[in-house]
């Protein structure tokens, strides 16, 4: 597979570590820190997506978190005081993509159906429990329901199930110095 051009906005002390071991890696305290108080919400669907991704037994044994990459520069938002944006060259194998729709869904706490008729059926069956995809979720009260619910997310790396999206971000385990072709400030 070929390289391609991906961007990503990170903290400036990003720049250091690249500079001081030649690579990056996401890490929970930046995570909580730029997150402020929804982390630990966020911090569970980062968790499982760590261990979800295709590519989780390649991550390498000290990452926790993969990296986020735009494919579209605009789309890492607008640089900011104390943060850049890497334009990387990476060879593709490495990034795991993913459909911005159904994330949204993951961080919502929600249920990824196969199509209509399924998300129809979901809906009626946590308005027979008289809850919601973050209760069901979140309180444990509701196991079955739950369960259910964190199985469809599986469905974010599954390209045959589509939310009418075509937007997509990226996962990348690192970012290594090699791979920096400019740095936005």
């Amino acid at each position: 597979m070929p390289d391609i051009t991906v961007w990503t906005k990170q903290n400036r002390a990003v720049l250091d570590q690249l500079d001081a071991s030649g690579r990056f890696i996401a890490d929970e305290r930046y995570i909580r820190r730029e997150l402020e108080d929804t982390a630990d919400i966020m911090l569970f669907v980062y968790r499982w997506l760590a261990d979800h991704m295709p590519s989780a037994g390649e991550k390498p044994s000290d990452v926790k978190y993969p990296v986020w990459v735009s494919f579209i520069k605009e789309a890492t938002m607008c640089p900011e005081d104390g943060f850049a944006v890497l334009e990387l060259v990476v060879p593709e194998e490495l990034i795991t993509r993913i459909d911005t729709a159904k994330w949204t869904r993951i961080t919502n706490y929600s249920y990824i159906p196969l199509n209509d008729e399924d998300e129809r059926e979901h809906t009626r069956y946590l308005e027979q429990l008289g809850i919601n995809n973050a209760d069901a979720v979140m309180t444990r009260f509701y196991p079955e329901a739950g369960d259910k619910i964190t199985g469809s997310w599986d469905r974010l790396f599954d390209g045959s199930v589509s939310l009418g999206s075509r937007s997509e971000y990226g996962l990348i385990w690192e970012v290594k110095k090699e791979w920096i072709q400019n740095v936005i400030r």
